[in-house]
């Protein structure tokens, strides 16, 4: 069972004993009537042979009130775009599958290219944004819920919990992050862990309490891959297209939403999915790729709300990271050991030295280029450029699933 503490900025919604998931799932399918739901399901080809898509797909068969499934798919073949369909089809909802890489998609990315609009990486945020595209081209979808394709502890409902606020009427938020405990038989997480919370506080100790740091350091796993949104906020919002995705989403609800509009759920008593590697000598993969270009999107958005970096500043902000993060390490050293837990202090302390050089070569990215690779365009600015896009993904998208 959840604590109920409200701390940060953000109203948050806990896990208070036995929910009545029938009592929720029967509002939900009466608010759906009004605001109807989608939901988004990135996936890679790869994730169809794993044991957790055909558990997520058994769960979500028994869901009666979203309107649309759109898998949004990486990159494949015309044979694995077929097997996708087929394996798809067990929904009882109205599923499509976008085949980012096919033909008529393609064709989509090469005209919003060519009008000088910036697509991004290929990756999840691009793939993400796309199905954004295709629900909004509908023009029947009031609400947006997305979640991963590789959670193995998946019921039905997390997602009726991720709705919920979004979709009543009643409490009527715009934005909703879901949070969860990553425990096994140890603690994970480590990104969040020793990573983003160490280096948000680091920051508060030498920015001060910043509107922004105080509104990223209120989420309780800001990477959390589960979120849901008022699909008019997907139409405004850039999107990041590296590991910098979820701080990068945040920040993009910060700007265009109001405090009072974003919330945060507890939708699982625990939550295990496929983990990530350190690869501490290797900066393009692995929790060290992520660590940079988290860094990177934090120092972004901190530089475009007016704040000032220098390397004297950099060097400051990595020693008070180490002294904080440390600081945290002990404490979760001791949770663990309340909670019988195992705690490797050396792959732990292994991660935070880990995660030290991937914040010093972020900085050094930033000192050479402030700007980056731009986020991915908004629907809205798309469109503004090319009035009838929208109609182009979605005529793409039905002719693929024809």
């Amino acid at each position: 069972m959840s604590d109920f503490h409200q701390g940060g900025v953000l109203p948050t919604f806990h896990k208070l004993g036995e929910s009545n998931l029938n009592k929720i799932e029967a509002e939900l399918y009466l608010y759906s009537r009004e605001r109807p739901i989608a939901l988004v399901l990135p996936s890679l080809y790869t994730e169809l042979e794993g044991e957790a898509l055909i558990n997520i797909l058994n769960e979500i068969k028994n869901v009666n009130y979203l309107k649309e499934v759109v898998v949004t798919l990486g990159p494949c073949t015309k044979n694995e775009f077929d097997k996708a369909r087929e394996f798809f089809s067990v929904l009882p909802q109205t599923t499509k599958l976008i085949w980012n890489n096919g033909d008529r998609i393609s064709e989509v990315y090469k005209t919003i290219s060519s009008a000088g609009l910036q697509l991004g990486d290929t990756g999840k945020g691009q793939s993400a944004w796309i199905a954004y595209g295709y629900i909004i081209a509908q023009k029947n979808i009031d609400v947006i819920a997305l979640h991963d394709c590789d959670i193995m502890t998946y019921s039905r409902e997390m997602l009726a919990r991720l709705c919920y606020p979004v979709a009543s009427p009643i409490l009527e938020y715009e934005f909703c992050k879901g949070y969860y405990s990553r425990v096994t038989n140890r603690m994970h997480g480590r990104v969040t862990r020793l990573l983003i919370t160490p280096l948000l506080r680091a920051l508060k100790k030498i920015h001060g309490e910043l509107p922004l740091l105080e509104f990223l350091d209120s989420f309780r796993y800001p990477l959390a891959g589960e979120f849901s949104m008022a699909v008019d906020l997907a139409r405004v919002n850039k999107i990041p297209g590296d590991w910098g995705l979820e701080v990068g989403v945040l920040a993009e609800v910060y700007r265009n939403c109001s405090v009072r509009r974003v919330c945060q759920v507890d939708i699982a008593d625990n939550y295990d999915h496929k983990h990530q590697a350190l690869s501490p000598d290797d900066a393009s993969q692995g929790l060290l790729k992520m660590c940079i270009d988290i860094s990177k999107s934090i120092f972004r958005t901190l530089a475009s709300e007016g704040i000032v970096f220098s390397a004297g500043r950099f060097r400051t902000l990595i020693a008070s990271y180490v002294r904080t993060a440390q600081d945290m390490l002990k404490r979760y050293e001791d949770d663990a050991a309340v909670n019988g837990l195992e705690f490797d202090r050396h792959e732990e302390s292994l991660a935070v030295e880990s995660f030290t050089e991937g914040i010093k070569i972020a900085s050094e990215i930033i000192m050479k280029d402030p700007l980056g690779v731009p986020l991915i365009s908004s629907w809205d600015r798309v469109e503004s450029a090319l009035p009838d896009i929208l109609e182009m993904v979605k005529e793409a998208v039905d002719k693929d699933n024809e």
